[in-house]
């Protein structure tokens, strides 16, 4: 049941990411949920932040922020300007 939880919060922090950079459009679902994943995973090792511990209010804030700091990092490589 975690994991579908995980996958959930995952897709809705990578679609917000992906609204807050402007990559809505040029990303599916599935882009979104390893965005999230993975922004999620960026967050925990950069704070401290346990993920099994439960999702809460700051570690969805703080998964929203390294989704936000990845697609950065993705936008910079790929176009060479972050938008």
């Amino acid at each position: 049941m975690g994991f579908i939880i995980w996958l959930i919060v995952g897709g809705v922090v990578g679609w917000l990411a992906s609204i807050i950079m402007r990559t809505d459009a040029q990303q599916g679902i599935l882009l979104n949920v390893i965005v999230g994943i993975v922004g999620a995973v960026i967050a925990g090792f950069v704070t401290g932040t346990n993920i099994n511990n439960g999702i809460t209010v700051m570690s969805f804030v703080y998964s929203l922020i390294g989704a936000v700091v990845l697609l950065a990092i993705v936008n910079l490589v790929r176009r060479g300007a972050v938008r």
